[in-house]
């Protein structure tokens, strides 16, 4: 009995060996596995380096409920939710990046509460040009999956316009915008 106990904590710990070698570059695989949906529905939200440019994607879905343009509706809306969530998180590294790069030197001080706040402001202004471009209904579920996109060429323009941002950010943001969506994404060809 001691035996097939050791056994199983040996087989255990080479299996989380195992794992914890193998976490190295994240790979986006469908966790979601649903047959015959396009293959945004199984990836998900996510930020993506294609032929297409630099993307931000958020995908949202909502449950039948007796009224297809209120389900349609609600599923973009959660779609856009997705896709403030990447964004904001995309602008937050940006802002520490910043923080870092103004406080090692360069003659603006940074209050990184003001910094948040101003990406708090530019998260809300960017969605303005998200965009809806797909939905699908799993015919089995009756769910119906949508998804918001933002390219990163529209997010540049809308922040070089943006009146509430400090010259210093918004250059900053010029600049190193592509390498920080490539870092994030994981994607650095």
């Amino acid at each position: 009995m001691h035996t097939q106990i050791k056994s199983g904590f040996i087989l255990a710990a080479l299996l989380l060996v195992l794992l914890a070698g193998c976490s190295g570059k994240t790979v986006v695989e469908s966790d979601l596995r649903i047959r015959g949906a396009p293959d945004w529905v199984n990836e998900g939200t996510q930020m993506l380096n294609d032929k297409g440019g630099r993307l931000f994607h958020g995908v949202g879905s909502a449950a039948p409920m007796g009224d297809e343009s209120l389900q349609k509706s609600t599923a973009d809306e959660r779609a856009r939710a997705e896709l403030a969530r990447v964004l904001s998180s995309y602008l937050t590294v940006a802002s520490k990046d910043y923080s870092a790069a103004a406080g090692g030197g360069g003659g603006e001080t940074v209050s990184e509460q003001s910094v948040s706040r101003q990406i708090d402001n530019l998260t809300q202004i960017n969605l303005s040009g998200a965009r809806i471009i797909g939905r699908w209904r799993d015919k089995r579920t009756g769910v119906i999956y949508s998804i918001a996109e933002l390219d990163m060429k529209r997010m540049k323009q809308t922040l070089e316009k943006a009146e509430q941002m400090s010259p210093g950010l918004r250059d900053f943001l010029k600049r190193e915008s592509d390498t920080i969506f490539d870092r994030i994404a994981g994607d650095n060809s």
